[in-house]
């Protein structure tokens, strides 16, 4: 059975081992050694990465007891080697998930969640807890997680016999077996995990939580931490300055300055929906004489506003009445009758306009490829 040196040391990233086996598999190579301070994927933290023996170790898992190393190419059997995990991207992920202890210590020590879910992704933990919390809620977990790293406590692992278990008061997330391994962060968590952890909690360096959303009847919370977070607001930084370039306003005034934004877009908005309208009641007034007809409307024109025109030329009109709208190589389209099934001419005539869309039996309205000649000839030549 591989010794696992990342429980002996968790800041170890070199060592030297022996190799036991390696068998290809897919391109790729299965190695095991005799130890290693590879961390394999478990806990909701990612297999390590980093170099064994010269080549790429790509991913790493336990089975059967056994440390297996996805690697890029062959190892020798037999013979020992050197290994290096990549420390920046192991720390980080340390800097993670031990952020994710002190903010679901918090959490249950406060409202009772239980931890129900946890994985990391790239540069970030998901934490689904099973009660709700709300902003203010929040706004505190982070700013105790935050005191929680300042204090700088150490974070320890324990692993107790069973009769002295019985006495740990201890979060788990599943039905645990065999020796039992506790993370402890005095007066703020213990939890059974695998996962290796900072020394201490200043080590974190910064917890942000940068979302959160209701889940299952209860939260689901993104947070980042070290130097992932430290990266976050440095680009949100980044984004409000550039903001605050194109709003010719400062910072602590953006989402006012926003807001005037939107406010003018909706009166352009409206505005435009009022120059529509009266353009679609110039276009349909000039309309020639004839029960199908087809019009182009120059310039870009709104899908509500292509089907007011089409419901406006049916009048006194028994064919059918067609708007067409440039739309890079083609056309959109929406096509009116009074009299005639569209839904179940559909088929017919989006087989001769090379065109796909459907509707109801009145309107239809979809994508058109064919010529504007092609489609003047199919609406018998009258149009506008």
């Amino acid at each position: 059975m591989t010794v696992r040196l990342y429980y002996e040391d968790a800041h170890r990233p070199e060592f030297t081992a022996r190799v036991l086996s390696c068998r290809e598999d897919g391109g790729r190579w299965l190695t095991v050694t005799d130890r290693t301070a590879f961390f394999p994927e478990g806990g909701g933290q990612p297999g390590d990465q980093g170099v064994l023996g010269g080549t790429a170790v790509l991913d790493v898992h336990e089975k059967d007891g056994e440390i297996v190393h996805i690697c890029a190419g062959p190892l020798p059997e037999g013979e020992t080697v050197s290994g290096a995990v990549d420390w920046p991207l192991r720390f980080e992920r340390m800097q993670i998930h031990s952020g994710e202890h002190i903010v679901s210590g918090h959490a249950h020590a406060l409202w009772g969640c239980e931890n129900v879910g946890f994985h990391m992704t790239e540069r970030c933990a998901v934490i689904d807890f099973d009660k709700e919390l709300n902003a203010d809620e929040l706004a505190r977990l982070e700013r105790l997680a935050n005191e929680t790293v300042w204090a700088d406590l150490p974070v320890n692992v324990l692993y107790p016999t069973a009769e002295e278990l019985e006495r740990i008061p201890f979060r788990q997330k599943k039905e645990l077996y065999g020796q039992i391994r506790l993370v402890e962060i005095p007066g703020v968590d213990v939890c059974a995990c695998c996962a290796p952890h900072v020394k201490t909690t200043g080590q974190i360096g910064l917890i942000r939580i940068t979302d959160a959303m209701r889940h299952r009847g209860g939260v689901r919370l993104t947070l980042t931490a070290g130097a992932a977070a430290l990266e976050n607001a440095a680009a949100l930084e980044r984004d409000a300055g550039e903001l605050s370039r194109l709003f010719s306003a400062p910072r602590t005034e953006l989402p006012a300055a926003a807001q005037r934004l939107l406010s003018e877009l909706e009166k352009q908005k409206a505005l435009r929906a009022e120059l529509e309208k009266e353009y679609v009641s110039l276009l349909a007034g000039a309309a020639p004489a004839g029960d199908d007809i087809c019009l182009f409307p120059a310039g870009e024109v709104s899908a509500a506003a292509m089907r007011l025109l089409a419901e406006k030329l049916t009048a006194g009109r028994a064919g059918l009445c067609g708007v067409f709208v440039s739309a890079g190589d083609g056309w959109r389209y929406v096509i009116a009758s009074r009299s005639a099934d569209l839904r179940a001419r559909a088929r017919e005539i989006n087989g001769a306009l090379r065109g796909r869309g459907g509707g109801s039996a009145e309107m239809i309205q979809g994508s058109a490829s064919a010529s504007r000649q092609e489609i003047e000839a199919y609406f018998g030549g009258v149009h506008g």
